[in-house]
């Protein structure tokens, strides 16, 4: 078996096995970012001259602009935050209201105005940058160890995203890539870059777990290994939740207790990043140690504060506790028990927390595999991904897509056209009409969620589509279609079949999912399901109503010379009943309104029947009529 090989329209098709064109593989991460290589089946993490592979995901901005990234940069972190920016991977394809706060001042300043219409802009080192710049910064510095480590020049590269990355934020890393002169042959998600790496080191077979807790995400992904496939059955995750959040957890702790004791708190963007800073180093002392103490030195006077392993734990708990709920909902969507699952493979320095461990543990019943460095396993697996794109490989991979995808259909009916956990690359389609007579356009909603209602997904893309040729309502067939690429990247088409007027949009979504959103999409649908049922059918017998009465109306308008008075009375007034109806929340109320109108105006619409088949056949001989019907 050989790897599926993907092209997008106009990218330049990859090389043929035995072309020296090196391609490296990427993980970007939140906190440290790793670069690797694989040559002949062998894969190898990419180390500076002091034998250490991660590189801290931090950029330093001096004052003539040139940066410094990696153990340089957190060296400067505490004395000059003004300059320094980390975390930024957090920031990909977002707003403003995802800048992180600490006792209530932003760790990043933002500048003025930014982010209302386009990505976030931060001002450090002096000037406006996107994390898009500040991530193309990171990316060039690992381009430069791999070039200095291979002796030749690096273009290509497959990049690491979190699984519940959306659109912005993986466009943003495309981008990103670019800027630093890397060109993407493939985005793959993080857990199934990991699986790869430890299925192909350890020969495994089997369903395995994927827990990726970093240090801004966490993705957790089920799958199936077996003889070369590497078969994603089903994800789910947080593209806001990670080692991350127990430092500020830690700060906010720190900074609860100076208030205690008469000390100002942050007072700056400075102080809030020093304080994230000190977090940090208390949580990865308390890794090892059962205890430890935190320094916070801000501009109000330095303070110590002591903490225990206990304490922490409790802090954090109902952090690990949100990953643990998504462990088993995605059990739940695959239909596996823990005990189905072969092992549990840790990604991600932030499962080196020991409670973190404990808890997977007991969920699985098993101890998790710890055996390949969590830090590195991703960029092992994107190795190994690369060179299979550009020397050939027996490995195959099949992700999925982690939220459902649809369009808005009448009254805000989301109607889905890829469920969620599809299989990708993938193309699917479905045919809508129009709702009106003559109805010239079509406005389409693309939308992303597991809700029954618009109003309640996530909003991707709006355009419309024009030309349709005069018709009755419900005769023009538009044909709509979702292609989702192998970067998980979304394209919408449609096309009205009798006349070939098409549309296609590239969905690219503002900013990524919020903090809350996206975990909130899944578990509001589960809260929500009987809700959410009983307010689309509700909402489908108002649509179908609403249809009823403008078929009537148009037939009135032609036709009321067929109705005696009386008639017209009656007919009336079932329609006034039935928009009385609609005006309520009783939906059975609505169905049997609509039926009484369907029942009144049977009669009507076989003489509207009768006059047309006469009006066709007036003037026409015996003869001419036998040569129509022949």
């Amino acid at each position: 078996m050989t790897l599926l090989e993907i092209h997008e329209p106009g990218e330049t098709p990859l090389p043929h096995a035995g072309e020296e064109t090196p391609a490296i593989g990427v993980d970007l991460g939140t906190t440290n970012s790793v670069v690797a290589v694989a040559r002949d089946g062998k894969v190898e993490a990419l180390r500076d001259d002091h034998g250490k592979a991660l590189v801290p995901s931090v950029v330093y901005y001096a004052s003539d602009g040139a940066a410094a990234v990696g153990s340089a940069a957190q060296a400067r972190q505490a004395a000059e935050p003004d300059r320094t920016v980390s975390s930024i991977k957090r920031l990909m394809g977002r707003g403003v209201a995802d800048v992180t706060e600490v006792g209530g001042i932003r760790a990043d300043e933002v500048e003025p105005g930014s982010g209302v219409t386009d990505m976030v802009r931060l001002r450090v080192g002096g000037r406006a940058r996107t994390p898009v710049e500040i991530s193309a910064d990171i990316l060039r510095t690992l381009r430069a160890r791999a070039e200095a480590a291979l002796g030749k020049t690096v273009e290509r590269a497959v990049v690491t995203v979190p699984a519940y990355f959306d659109d912005a934020a993986r466009t943003a890393t495309r981008d990103a890539a670019r800027l630093a002169g890397l060109e993407v042959l493939r985005l793959v998600n993080e857990p199934t870059a990991a699986a790869l790496a430890y299925g192909l080191d350890k020969a495994v077979e089997g369903i395995y777990a994927v827990y990726d807790l970093g240090g801004g995400t966490f993705d957790f992904s089920l799958l199936r290994l077996e003889k070369g496939v590497f078969q994603v059955l089903a994800t789910g995750g947080d593209a806001a939740l990670g080692g991350d959040d127990f430092d500020h957890a830690l700060a906010e702790r720190a900074l609860a207790e100076r208030t205690a004791r008469g000390l100002p708190g942050a007072a700056s963007a400075g102080d809030a990043k020093s304080a994230l800073l000190a977090g940090r180093q208390a949580k990865e002392a308390l890794t090892a140690a059962e205890r430890t103490e935190l320094t916070l030195a801000l501009d109000g006077g330095t303070s110590v504060h002591a903490i225990d392993r206990p304490a922490f734990d409790g802090l954090v708990a109902p952090l690990v506790e949100r990953t643990i709920a998504i462990c088993a909902r995605v059990l739940a969507d695959a239909a596996l028990d823990p005990v189905d699952v072969n092992g549990v493979v840790l990604v991600g320095g932030s499962t080196r927390v020991p409670l973190v461990r404990q808890r997977v543990a007991v969920l699985f019943g098993k101890p998790p595999l710890a055996d390949i460095d969590p830090d590195e396993v991703v960029a092992l697996g994107a190795a190994l991904q690369a060179e299979a794109l550009t020397a050939g490989s027996d490995t195959l991979l099949l992700d999925v897509t982690p939220l459902s995808l649809g369009i808005e259909t009448m009254g805000g009916i989301v109607e889905k056209v890829i469920p969620r956990n599809t299989p990708i690359p993938v193309s699917l389609a479905q045919e809508f009409t129009t709702y009106q007579d003559g109805q010239g356009a079509m406005a389409l909603h693309v939308v992303q969620g597991e809700r029954e209602m618009a109003a309640d997904c996530r909003s991707l893309a709006r355009f419309e589509l024009q030309g349709i040729p005069p018709m009755a309502a419900g005769a023009a067939r538009i044909r709509v279609t979702f292609t989702v690429d192998a970067d998980g990247l979304l394209t919408v088409a449609a096309q009205e079949k009798t006349t070939g007027v098409a549309q296609r949009v590239e969905v690219k979504p503002t900013y990524g999912i919020s903090e809350e959103d996206m975990a909130r999409m899944l578990y509001d649908s589960l809260e929500h399901a009987e809700d959410d049922m009983e307010g689309r059918l509700l909402v489908e017998a108002r649509v179908e109503a609403e249809r009823l009465l403008l078929a009537l109306d148009a037939a009135l308008a032609v036709d009321a010379d067929l109705l005696d008075g009386a008639e017209r009375t009656d007919l009336d007034a079932d329609a006034s009943r039935l928009r009385a109806a609609m005006a309520d929340t009783d939906r059975e109320a609505i169905n049997a309104a609509a039926q009484a109108l369907e029942a009144r105006s049977k009669t009507f619409a076989e003489r509207r029947m009768d006059r047309g088949v006469r009006k066709a056949l007036s003037g026409l001989s015996l003869d001419q009529l036998e040569s129509k019907v022949g």
